[in-house]
């Protein structure tokens, strides 16, 4: 241990507290977050807590730890740091999460820590500017994190309103229609719309184009059932992607197959995924799989497109689709879980544009997605590195003069 460091226990360093009741009638629309033991879940009118703050699970989901800038409320699943004692806030939302939360659960069929036992755990702890030196140097890695995922929430949503705007609102066409210019495009790009519209079983849709349902656009490949994989927690062979992956990637959690299954449930970084049954809020979705290969699930769609051109139109299809996909599973929800069928797939229908303006989008798009995919890549690189450095800073085993070259590198 450096000299610098002493050793002492937890509640030496911080006082933890439990969060307080909220139940969701008595809950006042705001801009408080409210915070549970898996993260922001709700928001009021009224806060608890003033920021900046540390929250952590003391109650069902255990083990992750949250960084609140603005004051909140934490619920009574959660313990909070009610006092710092003069140690970094930053430095100890990093530092709790190299606390093993799972070694004080009492062995209960729901996980719970108890704030008295978590108070004696022995730690070791730097001086102040030991701390602040540590929580600036991964908070450098955290918000290069955040800007590239913010970076991509915009970059997705102009794929998305240019698509809507093409081929769901039809504008250039109607531009043309109305005698106008469109607007957005190119007039070499706006040469390849008609400018005339024709019924169909969706109404009217440009002249020339054809309707077709969301099942024709694409081989949908449902996942193994999760036994079938005689799931490993020892990381043999290739880790199994359920919806819990697919939101948070590979974790300490997943469990791996090293059976050897059909190689149609193999997945690929790239690979675009729609998981089709589960919360209708929370779990419908599609997703792009950044991660390396894995073995799929059920209740996952593999989406492997019919035309390698068409993969681009696609995705933003089922983006778009998302609402609806949602509306579907709430109207089948039972026990709290919704689904999509096949049969949904095929009633829904969509406007497919002819080959020429097709070309047009995915010369405008597939750049877009691209650089989505290689930000999601450099995102998921940056995180495996914070978490390399976090117990070896944590510990003083690295000393941040040592690993400062390759923080800059990696966010250069």
């Amino acid at each position: 241990m450096p000299s610098e460091w002493r050793e002492t226990t937890l509640g030496e360093v911080v006082n933890l507290k439990r969060g307080f009741d909220l139940p969701a009638k008595q809950r006042t629309k705001g801009g408080v977050p409210i915070v549970s033991s898996s993260g922001v879940s709700d928001y009021h009118c009224e806060a608890k807590v003033k920021a900046p703050g540390v929250v952590t699970g003391r109650y069902g989901t255990i083990g992750q730890v949250f960084f609140c800038e603005q004051d909140f409320w934490p619920l009574n699943t959660t313990l909070f740091v009610e006092d710092f004692k003069g140690n970094d806030p930053k430095f100890i939302f990093y530092f709790l999460k190299t606390v093993d939360f799972f070694a004080y659960s009492d062995k209960a069929a729901v996980p719970g820590v108890n704030r008295n036992h978590l108070h004696t755990a022995r730690v070791q702890i730097p001086d102040e500017k030991t701390q602040t030196e540590i929580a600036q140097t991964l908070g450098v890695l955290d918000d290069k994190i955040a800007l590239l995922h913010e970076t991509n929430a915009t970059l997705e949503a102009i794929a998305q309103a240019l698509f809507k705007s093409w081929f769901v609102d039809f504008d250039p066409v109607r531009a043309k229609a109305e005698g106008r210019d469109p607007e957005g495009v190119t007039p070499e790009v706006a040469d390849q719309f008609p400018s005339e519209f024709e019924d169909s079983e969706l109404g009217g849709i440009p002249k020339g184009w054809r309707t077709t349902s969301v099942y024709d656009l694409a081989e949908y490949v449902n996942g193994a059932a999760y036994k079938a994989f005689a799931p490993n927690t020892e990381s043999r062979g290739l880790p199994i992607i359920k919806i819990a992956e697919l939101k948070a990637g590979v974790t300490s959690q997943t469990a791996y197959s090293d059976k050897e299954m059909p190689e149609k449930y193999r997945i690929q970084a790239g690979d675009i995924l729609f998981s089709w049954s589960g919360n209708p809020e929370t779990s419908i979705d599609t997703f792009v799989w950044p991660h390396s290969a894995g073995w799929l699930n059920q209740h996952i769609f593999r989406v492997i497109v019919n035309d390698a051109q068409e993969r681009v139109f696609v995705l933003q299809v089922l983006r778009h689709l998302r609402p609806v996909f949602s509306g579907i599973a709430r109207n089948k929800q039972t026990t709290g879980l919704g689904h999509v069928t096949i049969a949904d797939m095929k009633r829904l229908l969509v406007a497919m544009p002819d080959r020429a303006v097709l070309g047009q989008f995915v010369d405008l798009v597939a750049p877009i997605q691209r650089r989505v995919f290689e930000n999601e890549q450099q995102a998921l690189n940056l995180t495996e590195l914070r978490d390399t450095l976090l117990p070896r800073l944590m510990s003083g085993k690295f000393r941040i003069p040592e690993i400062q070259e390759a923080i800059e590198e990696a966010t250069a």
